[in-house]
């Protein structure tokens, strides 16, 4: 796949949702007949979760394709409509911040697509339509996080009302949260989902990409944060290191732990480190390009991947319920917009530039030379 294919495929999946929302008809179009009991959270979570992986597409300002620079003009306008209706009480779609519980994480998830970018979104919004948002945002301080990431979504909320100029945020709720972080750590850049180990893709799904931002947001302001950022930096790139190994000569990878579903989503610290240079010096950003594309191909090649009206269906290779937890609605689903991180870097970029090149289990599994996997402490 080509940077062009790589927008066609990001319109075809996240379109209905940015369009619908633009109208005020997000409400009335997003399905909720799988595991109905979600649908009070199932628009914050299809709106945020989408936003968190196209905003460096949208912050982007280098784009010379005209094809691709109305798109995105486009997909900007939407979703500045978006954050008007989703936190407007008198709006179709205004969504539930207000719950306590569920409606954290997917703040946290449209926060992290503001703070990603903080000038075509957070700073293209009227006045009126910021002071929504933060009171919305704010709407989620009555949720105490359990001891596991939610502590993150916590400070990604302060993180977007400090990018939006609240002076209200809590930079207290950051530093915890990294502090607590830490002692999470098992070692070969992997943390604990709390204070235990589980076998999952929650490392790339939430934990090392929102602490990544974090860290780069807030080290200059703080000393702590400063020391936490050297140190946690190594981290990244090894865990980056590791999902790209986790990529089948084929496209194909590891099923493993809960949200499963989230599919390509799995890969969002790996397409962070390509997007933000972090990545492992044995691992170029061709490779990660090709690899990424083997599995989004992999990933969307079954018909059943979307329904008669092309929203995302649960599963992982097609539709597969089963593979679903309770928890988990249509909404749910468009986290796999993170693995279009790297469309925010600009098109002369290694990444988009540089010719094909099989990443590490195809070269290792052809027979061509690849270099020792080494670990950190």
């Amino acid at each position: 796949m080509d940077r062009q294919q790589w927008i066609q495929t990001m319109d075809d999946i996240f379109h209905p949702v940015l369009a619908a929302l633009s109208k005020e008809e997000l409400h009335e179009k997003l399905p909720t007949e799988f595991h109905p009991t979600r649908e009070k959270f199932a628009l914050l979570e299809a709106f945020g979760r989408t936003l968190t992986g196209i905003a460096p597409w949208l912050e982007l300002e280098t784009i010379t394709n005209r094809k691709e620079k109305d798109l995105q003009e486009k997909y900007r306008n939407m979703v500045l409509l978006g954050l008007d209706h989703a936190t407007n009480p008198r709006s179709k779609d205004y969504m539930n911040f207000e719950e306590s519980g569920q409606p954290l994480v997917d703040a946290a998830f449209l926060a992290h697509g503001i703070i990603r970018a903080p000038h075509q979104v957070a700073g293209a919004l009227s006045e009126d339509v910021k002071k929504q948002v933060c009171v919305a945002l704010k709407k989620t301080r009555t949720t105490i996080p359990p001891n596991m990431n939610w502590n993150l979504f916590s400070a990604m909320v302060e993180a977007a009302l400090y990018v939006l100029g609240d002076p209200d945020y809590d930079l207290l709720r950051v530093i915890y949260a990294l502090r607590l972080l830490d002692t999470w750590y098992f070692g070969d850049g992997i943390y604990g989902d709390g204070p235990h180990f589980n076998f999952d893709y929650y490392n790339s799904y939430v934990i090392q990409p929102m602490t990544i931002d974090l860290l780069d947001l807030f080290y200059e302001k703080n000393d702590e944060i400063k020391q936490l950022r050297d140190k946690m930096l190594p981290r990244f790139t090894r865990y980056a290191a590791i999902l790209e190994r986790l990529i089948a000569p084929d496209g194909s990878f590891p099923v493993i732990g809960r949200s499963i579903v989230y599919r390509f989503g799995a890969f969002q610290a790996l397409g962070q480190a390509a997007l933000q240079d972090r990545l492992p010096e044995e691992v170029t950003p061709a490779q990660v390009r090709c690899g990424l594309s083997a599995v989004i191909t992999r990933s969307l090649e079954k018909e059943t991947t979307f329904d008669e009206t092309g929203w995302l269906t649960p599963g992982v290779a097609g539709f597969q319920p089963d593979l679903a937890e309770p928890y988990i609605s249509i909404g749910s689903l468009y986290l796999c917009s993170a693995v279009f991180l790297p469309l925010g870097l600009s098109s002369e970029h290694a990444f988009w530039s540089n010719s094909e090149e099989a990443w590490s289990a195809k070269k290792v599994w052809s027979g061509e030379k690849l270099s020792i996997d080494h670990g950190i402490l």
